[in-house]
């Protein structure tokens, strides 16, 4: 191509110049390293922004942090690549004193970043690839993508069957009604075993059938993650922090009109609007932690944007960090996002380890990339499949804020809500039979 320049040791080229599946390409040659990341955008707006489109890969991670107290020494010596990963739900066992127990179906680490070797990035109008870029765009270029089947996955069982789960939210109503917690995110599992899939196939898949604008597709060895996220856990632009939690879901109407009666009686609902605010006060509290004081402010409360399937309330919350504080420190003062944990946080993970059948892993969990000098940006996993190559174990889990105004039965149609779209790609529906295991 004689159109591609290196520009300080960055090989820039056009994206006009480039076929329209060089996206899909990239991410079937990146998914054959041990450890990939890439954050996608779908093009979509969002407050403040949604992430840059990235894609990054490391054939090793040697000496990779596993702990938040071995990660910000290894951040310092990142040099100039960006560092990717993930933190799974589990780190609050390190922040507090919690821990997990119940059923795991996989082995992520309780957190993993690698440092990027070869890294694209796309940005106005032109692709840029760093770090070891020789031969990588004739690599991608002669990618050839497959033409697979649909998939065509086993019926997926509840690690906590639907009766159980019912009766699970009328024991938080209880326990908000005795003053244990205010608000509870309660999650469940569908899963299946023995699965074979193509796992960049199926995030293409994902994202055609619901785009997001936290997406991203994750490889570390046999692990995948794969997500179609509208949420924002936390993001760094200089000495500013801000965090975008979402409380209140509502489906899409069936025509414009109804569209607009969907998006207002979600605007109006006196119970999401309380799960939205219980929730921004939370994080207020959290980034007031790590933030100069006086400087927590939310520049916008019960926002209200759509999504393919869904209509969402999202709120922003924003902060001006205090000298020398890191990821670290951030992530010590507000993980795990209070969006799926509930409030007050500490007693909520407790009852969330008591209700739930099976551990969160990387779910509610956070994926995400730190750059040089300190700035990230962070999702928060959910709407995501998480698929083991090696055992074939397939999962997903979704879940609902639980309140004392909140329905049983209508908590459970926002959870299959939720997973309508994994459903969809997957081909596959809900038994209603319980697990063996659970």
């Amino acid at each position: 191509m004689s159109n591609v320049s290196a520009v300080s040791s960055c090989l820039t080229v056009p994206l006009a110049g480039l076929p329209a599946d060089f996206r899909a390409r990239a991410l079937r040659w990146a998914a054959g390293f041990a450890h990939c990341a890439f954050f996608e955008p779908n093009d979509l707006a969002y407050p403040e922004g949604p992430f840059e489109r990235l894609l990054a890969v490391a054939a090793r991670a040697d000496a990779a942090p596993r702990t938040l107290a071995e990660l910000q020494p290894w951040l310092r010596q990142s040099g100039m690549a960006p560092c990717c990963g993930f933190v799974t739900y589990d780190v609050k066992n390190e922040i507090e004193c919690l821990s997990s127990a119940n059923h795991a179906g996989f082995s992520w680490p309780q957190l993993h970043f690698f440092r990027a070797e070869t890294w694209l990035r796309w940005r106005a109008g032109q692709l840029e690839i760093h770090g070891n870029s020789e031969g990588v765009l004739a690599g991608i270029m002669g990618i050839e993508l497959p033409v697979l089947a649909a998939p065509q996955v086993p019926v997926l069982r509840p690690r906590l069957p639907r009766a159980e789960y019912l009766s699970a939210v009328e024991a938080v109503r209880e326990d908000i009604l005795s003053g244990e917690v205010y608000e509870l995110n309660l999650c469940q599992e569908f899963y299946a075993e023995g699965v074979e899939l193509d796992p960049a196939d199926v995030f293409e898949r994902l994202n055609v059938i619901s785009p997001a604008p936290f997406a991203g597709f994750l490889r570390w060895h046999n692990h995948y993650l794969l997500c179609a996220s509208p949420e924002r856990f936390a993001a760094r632009r200089g000495n500013q922090l801000i965090s975008q939690p979402i409380k209140g879901t509502t489906g899409r109407g069936t025509t414009p009109a109804k569209d607009v009666q969907q998006r207002e009686n979600l605007f109006h609902n006196e119970k999401e609007r309380a799960e939205n605010l219980m929730i921004v006060d939370l994080v207020r509290n959290d980034l007031a932690r790590v933030a100069q004081t006086g400087t927590v402010r939310v520049p916008e409360l019960f926002g209200l944007y759509p999504f393919r399937h869904v209509w969402q309330m999202i709120s922003t919350v924003a902060a001006e960090l205090r000298p020398d504080v890191d990821l670290v420190e951030v992530l010590r003062a507000a993980f795990p996002m209070g969006s799926m944990t509930g409030a007050p946080k500490i007693r909520a993970m407790q009852l969330i380890e008591h209700y739930e059948r099976s551990r969160r892993s990387l779910y509610s969990g956070s994926l995400g990339v730190v750059w040089p000098g300190g700035d990230f940006d962070f999702n928060v996993v959910i709407r995501s499949l998480q698929y083991r190559a090696d055992t074939g174990y397939l999962s997903f889990q979704v879940g609902s804020a639980i309140t004392y105004d909140s329905v049983p039965e209508r908590e459970y149609d926002e959870c299959l809500l939720k997973a309508r779209a994994m459903l969809e790609v997957l081909g596959t529906v809900i038994s209603e039979q319980s697990s063996v295991n659970s």
